[in-house]
């Protein structure tokens, strides 16, 4: 039994670009009317033909870069946008997690949303009852659970969203990498809660930038490239096509040169002029999957003799998380 089917979706905005984008500009346009060519109407599809099934019970992973429709078909299935074309067949209560605060009324408090959250789904004040304590503890709120939203956190926020839609039982649970946002403990219990709900026979579909995540935790994935399915099937297979083109485009936009001086330090005795990265085959490569041998090969220019020179490279997670820092 198929928990989502969707046949030929396709959805289209309508973009008007000569329509003023502020208060000013429309001020400026009644004050200073001018003859002009009708107002442009201009058309973008989102997505295109889009067609798959996700199975009930089974976790379904979509990838690709930004603005290749992935949201956009998350709000179709959640019920949030309608296809311009095609159709959508979602089958049990769905929870969705798409974006900060999406679903709270800002003026309400934490335990007034968490009541108007499970009133969305279809439950009674007593079901809900019965998760109050568990949705709280797990969400960490007890100090804020009767502070308007408005003064919430975006880490608070999502805490108390994912609380919510993980405990009021829902049949499919969808994510659009809002767990981004939290801090690194919350996303590990979020994943183990992810993990729990799929086991007992939920149905999950989430967007995530995080490859890994989506080969351990997805039985089927979908890369979508403008709008279009470019794979769809084993997510191994999926992700590793998808890191291929990654890799293809970030070859054309760049060719790995030396750091600028102004960002190195030192005696410049010895400079550093080039990195490549390679792969296991020794082709040089910018993307790597989880578990995948690399080398790192450094061009160097020595404007003197170095007796016994010591190489070294730092890996970070980010700006400010240091993970290792191997050296010769």
């Amino acid at each position: 039994m198929n928990a989502v089917v969707c046949e030929g979706v396709s959805k289209r905005f309508i973009l008007r670009p000569d329509r003023p984008r502020s208060f000013q500009e429309l001020l400026i346009g009644l004050l200073r009317p001018r003859r002009s060519a009708p107002a442009r109407r201009l058309e973008f599809w989102a997505l295109r033909d889009v067609s798959f099934a996700v199975p009930a019970g089974t976790t379904f992973g979509i990838v690709g870069e930004n603005g290749s429709g992935k949201s956009t078909l998350l709000r179709i299935i959640a019920r949030i946008l309608k296809p311009t074309s095609g159709n959508v067949r979602v089958k049990g209560r769905v929870a969705a997690l798409l974006e900060l605060g999406a679903g709270f009324h800002p003026e309400l408090t934490g335990r007034e949303n968490i009541y108007l959250y499970g009133s969305i789904l279809g439950l009674g004040r007593r079901e809900i009852n019965r998760h109050l304590e568990s949705i709280v503890g797990f969400a960490q709120l007890a100090d804020f659970v009767d502070t308007p939203v408005k003064h919430y956190s975006s880490g608070m926020l999502v805490r108390l969203g994912f609380a919510v839609a993980v405990h009021l039982s829902p049949d499919i649970l969808i994510t659009d990498e809002v767990l981004a946002v939290g801090d690194e403990a919350f996303q590990r219990k979020c994943l183990e809660k992810i993990y729990e709900f799929a086991r007992a026979g939920g149905t999950v579909i989430l967007v995530s930038h995080d490859l890994n995540l989506v080969r351990q935790l997805c039985d089927r994935a979908l890369w979508l490239d403008r709008g279009r399915i470019r794979a769809l099937g084993d997510p191994v297979a999926v992700t590793r096509a998808y890191l291929d083109l990654a890799n293809e485009k970030a070859f054309l936009r760049a060719d790995s040169p030396g750091a600028g001086r102004n960002r190195r330090w030192g005696s410049f005795e010895v400079e550093v002029t080039r990195v490549e990265l390679l792969d296991g085959a020794g082709n040089p490569t910018w993307f790597f999957a989880t578990g995948d041998p690399f080398a790192i090969r450094i061009h160097y220019r020595a404007h003197r003799r170095i007796e016994r020179p010591v190489f070294g490279v730092g890996l970070h997670q980010g700006e400010s998380v240091h993970i290792t820092g191997p050296n010769t």
